[in-house]
């Protein structure tokens, strides 16, 4: 307790009750020149970063198979899971909606 009444009259709780006209502003320290400061890009528009890590996947993805031996086939159980996943899924598509839930109550159009 004694630590905190200590506290209260700290250099922060002053500032605080000074009006903002009278609080000193500390400057801001600059990183570097404004030359060095990267403004982002524009939306919509590609980097070249990105050009290059699209170059780079399209170039695996046309070479890599050409070079690495051809693997194994999977497992039929392994295959099966996407078929029962679809399975499901066009199942699910086809159940009907419970009517009752989806009723909208009151006379209003929307025009």
């Amino acid at each position: 307790m004694e630590r905190r009444a200590a506290r209260g009259t700290s250099d922060h709780r002053r500032r605080m009750q000074m009006p903002p006209a009278q609080v000193e502003q500390k400057p801001q320290r600059r990183r570097g020149p404004k030359s060095c400061q990267r403004t982002p890009p524009p939306p919509g528009c590609f980097t070249i970063q990105l050009l290059m890590v699209f170059l780079w996947v399209a170039a695996s993805l046309a070479f890599l198979p050409l070079v690495l031996p051809p693997l194994p086939p999977p497992p039929l159980s392994l295959l099966l899971v996407p078929v029962c996943l679809l399975a499901v899924l066009a199942a699910l598509a086809f159940v009907p909606l419970d009517a009752h839930n989806n009723v909208v109550v009151g006379g209003s159009s929307c025009l």
